[in-house]
């Protein structure tokens, strides 16, 4: 097993409310994998997005292909999509999901100049996937500005939100468009 936190050493983490608002950490204040065998199976999906924002010069580049490091939109969708599988190796207390369906949609904005991703994450399991669809938008976006630092390293990684989650005992959440 892994070293003892200073929480599990004895020094406890304060209870914030009588119930303990923060569902990781028990009473005496140990981090712990929220039991979610209780809850019914059903499917859920989350939906995130964020951008990523670039000189035009960079842009231009990478909208006619002609970054050195090759083709980046689909190199950041596969990003994406191999990130939200590994969620639970990335964030400590996430649960493994068996994900039935992912997607990260790339798409060019000239507007910004620059890139926005989407992540939109399946499952049919005891728990949500806004984690997975957050981690994939992060490391789609990460992918971007590490294929295309060589020429900008001023880009910017911005507005990465949970757009929506459906499905599970807490109901749907329509987030900020």
């Amino acid at each position: 097993m892994s070293s003892p936190s200073s929480a599990d050493a004895g020094t406890p983490v304060p209870d914030p409310s009588p119930a303990s608002a923060l569902s990781h950490v028990d009473r005496a204040g140990r981090f712990h994998m929220v039991d979610v065998g209780d809850k019914p199976i059903s499917v859920r999906t989350a939906v995130a997005r964020g951008a990523i924002s670039m000189a035009l010069e960079t842009f231009k580049l990478l909208q006619g292909n002609n970054l050195k490091k090759g083709d980046v939109i689909p190199v950041a969708r596969l990003a994406g999509i191999q990130a939200a599988k590994r969620t639970a190796d990335l964030i400590p207390l996430c649960h493994p999901l068996p994900l039935s369906g992912i997607e990260v949609r790339v798409s060019l904005d000239e507007s910004l100049p620059g890139c926005r991703v989407e992540g939109l994450v399946k499952t049919t399991s005891q728990t949500g996937v806004e984690m997975e669809a957050l981690t994939a938008v992060s490391v789609a976006l990460l992918t971007i500005y590490d294929m295309a630092k060589a020429v900008d390293r001023t880009m910017v990684i911005s507005d990465i939100v949970l757009r929506e989650k459906r499905g599970g005992t807490t109901g749907d959440f329509i987030g900020r468009p």
